[in-house]
């Protein structure tokens, strides 16, 4: 599974509408990938019906909630500081505060946060969320709560999300949950459990109440999109022991790409993440037959060594992975490709390190999501690998990586100068406030004049000028998305 960590949403703390009878006050905070976001939303939708409304300001919190990631050692840290910071506020301004470690973290510290350091009142792991009003009554009365139990059944298919309101146009919605793929890197499959899909009509009922509520934009989210697989709930593992009429009237990810595409015509559809080893040519032509659905893959590759792929039990070789890339150049010739990779990973050789870079100048990726190897407890690689990649050497073929990136980064977005293309917007822009920011198909961020256009509308741009991250230009009229 890849995990893709948007460094500007770190931290950041859920804002809800206010209800007025609700009086008790949740303050929460997330960290790690888009799915650790999208559950905090989940999270917040399960206490609002239970008395509590989302406040910004600590001290004043009757709950503090912490949604947390284990994918790196610098957000287990980060994390920690945090829950520092709680305890202080708790000690010196509000004693009758809970705390409580929800997602990946707990499941894998829940006694460590609980019984040794005792820094938490509850624990809750990535499928107990339901519990919480149980937990939180254990609480009231004095007792630690804890359930981290993983399941094989919650997709959370039946709560609607409670969403951010400061954007109210783009929305992520999870499809699937869990993740089979047993990376030697990744605690995943340890904290989140097996892979399981939502059933497809949940899926497109939340969807249809996010389009009535004014979004435009919606990405289908999972730990693996690709590997979707509804035959009636249940383990994805366990679908060959499913019966015939579960599997003649099964759904996979092409076929839920073109039931949202279809249903909702004047929205734009993303999904992430992908494997290369999952993503199959039927889904390459799905998008290329659907305007709306946006001409953008991740396709994390994590490293262009086979000697390192096999060694992070990556499923796909460096030949199969430049195939897929030859094939999506292909079927979507305008398609943007972006990464996530990995460097200095136990073994690794400069050798292997080149081998990383020829794959970067082979596919040239638009952007990319650059890390250095960082051991993490409980993963194969952790427990039966030494890390003996000096970190100097790391931060020098991770310089190395970003470096060459930047490079393409600007060949990618100088492509679209002198192109017209749509937009739609999202926000006014963070540096002036006389233009509106938006993304173009490609997920490449595009600033404009504002003229008389709002937030929320497709506009074509006339892209004049970029850097390596940002495209300029100037509106020439609404979009057929309008």
């Amino acid at each position: 599974m890849e995990k893709t960590i948007d460094e500007t949403k770190q931290g950041e703390s859920l804002v809800l509408e206010h209800k007025p009878e609700n009086n008790k006050k949740l303050f929460i905070e997330s960290y790690g990938c888009a799915m650790n976001f999208s559950d905090s939303e989940v999270v917040a939708s399960i206490l609002s019906n239970q008395g509590y409304n989302t406040t910004t300001i600590l001290e004043e919190a009757d709950l503090v909630l912490v949604n947390t990631c284990s994918i790196r050692d610098k957000a287990e840290q980060t994390v920690r500081k945090r829950l520092e910071k709680y305890n202080a506020v708790k000690r010196q301004k509000n004693p009758k505060m809970k705390v409580g470690v929800l997602g990946c973290m707990a499941e894998r510290l829940k006694s460590q946060f609980l019984e040794q350091e005792k820094i938490v009142d509850l624990v809750v792991g990535p499928d107990a969320y339901k519990d919480l009003p149980n937990l939180l009554a254990e609480v009231e009365e004095g007792r630690e709560a804890i359930n981290v139990i993983l399941s094989k059944e919650e997709t959370y298919g039946d709560i609607s999300p409670v969403r951010l309101m400061s954007n109210g146009i783009t929305a992520f919605v999870s499809i699937t949950r869990g993740c089979d793929n047993m990376c030697t890197f990744c605690v995943v499959p340890f904290t989140r459990g097996r892979e399981r899909s939502r059933e497809p009509n949940s899926i497109l009922d939340e969807i249809k109440d996010l389009e009535s509520k004014g979004f435009k934009e919606v990405t289908l989210l999972g730990q693996n999109v690709d590997s979707y697989l509804w035959y009636g709930g249940g383990l994805k593992k366990d679908y060959v022991n499913a019966s015939e009429m579960q599997k003649a009237t099964a759904v996979n990810f092409d076929q839920l790409l073109e039931m949202v595409a279809v249903t909702f015509p004047k929205m734009r559809i993303r999904f992430s993440t992908s494997n290369p080893q999952d993503m199959h040519e039927s889904v390459l032509h799905i998008i290329a037959k659907h305007a709306n659905i946006c001409n953008h893959i991740h396709l994390p590759v994590q490293s262009g060594s086979d000697r390192i792929l096999a060694a992070m039990n990556r499923l796909h070789t460096r030949a199969e992975y430049m195939e897929l890339i030859k094939n999506i150049r292909r079927i979507l010739p305008d398609a943007a490709i972006t990464q996530d990779m990995i460097t200095g990973f136990p073994t690794e050789t400069e050798q292997d390190h080149q081998d990383t870079l020829d794959l970067m100048e082979y596919v040239k990726y638009n952007f990319g999501y650059m890390y250095s190897y960082s051991e993490r407890p409980g993963t194969l690689a952790g427990r039966k690998m030494e890390d003996d990649v000096p970190e100097t050497t790391k931060a020098r073929r991770l310089q190395e990586i970003v470096d060459l990136q930047q490079k393409h980064s600007l060949i990618r977005t100088q492509e679209f100068v002198n192109q017209t293309v749509e937009v739609l917007i999202e926000k006014v822009s963070k540096k002036s406030h006389q233009e509106f920011s938006g993304r173009n198909s490609q997920n490449i961020t595009v600033v404009f004049p504002k003229e008389n256009y709002k937030i929320g509308d497709f506009v074509n741009v006339k892209i004049t000028s970029c850097t390596s991250a940002t495209l300029r230009g100037e509106a020439v009229g609404y979009s057929d998305m309008n």
